[in-house]
């Protein structure tokens, strides 16, 4: 083990060409799908969190189900959405970085939904009390809770991310792990420890351990200055 460490680290300090590919898939995939979930989650949990209609508890519930909902079984639903004799299939996502991003973002939205919604519910009666007195209209009202979460938002993102760069399950079936196109760092350590390259899952998995450590000091001091 002390020898694969060891090669490891050399083959991280030597700029791999192939270990240089799989990391710019990774997060090229990853940025992707973690900002476009974040577009779509920050606006849908301040909607949930401020707006008062029929049905919005059931949306709620809904969402907090699909915050559970297994990578596999999106990467299942994706694939047969992509596949030969799917309806999506003149798209041609499927085995693509795209396909990948698409997956991503149906897993990773619902997460943001969440956060942001639950952040908000608790202090949301306060802003609109605030924003009434001062006459705020609606959409200064909106500007209000943004800015008002905006460390919120920045957390949530870099748990996205974190999410995103780490899943392994649905991008395995829509990428199919092809090398030197879809291959990103959670398959192609499975698929090279598969095969016996130790020194490259190993690679991969120190590289992966690294940003995973960074996102989460980040949030950390994000959440440590949320809490001031």
């Amino acid at each position: 083990m002390k020898t694969a460490l060891l090669q490891a680290w050399q083959l991280i300090l030597s700029l791999n060409d192939q270990l240089l590919q799989i990391i710019e898939v990774t997060l090229r995939m990853s940025l992707s799908s973690s900002l476009i979930a974040l577009l779509i989650g920050v606006p849908t949990g301040v909607f949930l969190a401020t707006a008062s209609f029929h049905g919005k508890k059931i949306l709620i519930i809904l969402n907090r189900t699909l915050m559970g909902l297994p990578p596999v079984v999106c990467g299942l639903i994706c694939y047969m959405l992509f596949s030969g004799v799917g309806p999506l299939r003149h798209l041609r996502l499927l085995y693509t970085v795209e396909g990948m991003v698409i997956a991503q973002v149906i897993l990773i939205t619902p997460l943001i939904i969440g956060n942001v919604e639950t952040f908000l519910a608790g202090i949301t009666t306060q802003i609109k009390e605030t924003a009434q007195g001062l006459g705020l209209s609606r959409s200064k009202q909106y500007y209000l809770v943004m800015n008002e979460c905006k460390y919120q938002i920045v957390s949530t993102y870099l748990f996205a991310f974190s999410r995103a760069i780490a899943e392994v399950g649905a991008v395995s079936m829509v990428g199919g792990a092809i090398a030197y196109k879809t291959n990103v760092m959670t398959t192609a350590i499975m698929n090279y420890t598969n095969m016996g390259n130790f020194v490259m899952g190993v690679s991969l998995g120190i590289i992966l351990l690294t940003m995973s450590l960074i996102l989460n000091v980040a949030t950390y001091f994000l959440q440590r200055g949320l809490s001031r």
